[in-house]
């Protein structure tokens, strides 16, 4: 497998991807991201994300096949961005060559993340491309870092 690694718009069957990878129980873990039922999944990703100009979205493929996804939204003042990649995928430099496509055309600066402060993949990832940890945030119980990229605002 090269693991050639692209970005693309998200079609509606992807979503049946994206659900699945969402119920992965070790990506749950990971992530700390509470998994939502179907219905709840479907209508945020068709209202709140498809259904929204203002957010940004691409797929994640690999060699042509559907890996996972990348988003950047605006959550009140700041832009986010989120991103979850298939089991399959994690370990390979799938994530890191898919952020650095994303990062190339999503140019809103500062940019936020926000990844569970256990999910040291992720944050490593994050700070490979240049966010830097601007305090926490909690989530009920949960610690996040949050990172920014670019100036502060």
């Amino acid at each position: 497998m090269s693991d050639q690694v692209r970005l693309r718009d998200v079609g509606p069957a992807d979503l049946e991807v994206f659900f699945t990878q969402e119920h992965d129980p070790e990506a749950v873990r990971r992530s700390k991201f509470p998994p939502r039922e179907r219905d709840a999944f479907m209508a945020h990703w068709t209202t709140r994300i498809l259904g929204d100009p203002s957010v940004f979205v691409q797929a994640v493929t690999v060699d042509g096949e559907l890996a996972g996804d990348l988003v950047a939204w605006w959550q009140e003042e700041r832009r986010f961005i989120g991103y979850w990649l298939g089991r399959r995928y994690w370990g390979r430099g799938i994530g890191t060559r898919a952020l650095t496509l994303f990062l190339e055309r999503e140019r809103t600066r500062p940019l936020y993340a926000d990844p569970f402060a256990g999910n040291t993949g992720s944050v490593r990832l994050l700070e490979k491309h240049g966010f830097r940890r601007a305090g926490t945030v909690a989530y009920g119980e949960q610690e996040h870092i949050l990172l920014v990229l670019g100036p502060q605002g």
